[in-house]
């Protein structure tokens, strides 16, 4: 439940570039002192990729329909949580607010990273990450110079 009630100790990331790769897109985050990459797939990078530049896709995607749907709740988006990494994989926290006549009401949903990032990017939200976490990851910034020259060097 840390990851719910708040905590002034964790890092506030910032995306810094997102890459095609492979068959998907490197999304770099900046926390801190370090670079760290997150693999998602292509429509999510797309995604993600738009709500950056402030652009909306010509149909709604999914995250387009859940921002709907959290206003026609009510429910507003606090922030989300990047808070575990297990075989490689990276594990969020979503966390929303719910206010309306009955009260107050804050939900925290597991959620994939790709998709808490796409939306806070959305909603203008703050993205953190557990400082145990990054503590133990590697900074990628090497991997993201050669990968950002080698993006240049295409578009020349």
């Amino acid at each position: 439940m840390e990851a719910m009630k708040g905590n002034k100790d964790w890092v506030t990331v910032k995306v810094e570039d997102i890459i095609p790769v492979n068959k998907g897109m490197a999304v770099f985050l900046q926390a801190g002192e370090k670079l760290f990459v997150i693999q998602v797939d292509m429509g999510m990078g797309i995604a993600m990729g738009l709500s950056l530049m402030g652009k909306k896709n010509e149909r709604p995607l999914t995250h387009d329909l859940m921002a709907s749907l959290f206003v026609g709740f009510g429910i507003e988006m606090m922030h989300c949580v990047i808070v575990d990494m297990r075989e490689e994989t990276y594990h969020a926290r979503l966390n929303l607010l719910q206010e309306n006549e009955l009260g107050k009401k804050i939900v925290e949903l597991d959620a994939r990273p790709s998709d808490c990032l796409v939306l806070t990017i959305m909603h203008q939200k703050p993205i953190y990450i557990l400082p145990e976490l990054l503590e133990v990851l590697e900074d990628v910034r090497p991997l993201y110079e050669e990968l950002k020259r080698q993006r240049d060097d295409d578009k020349d």
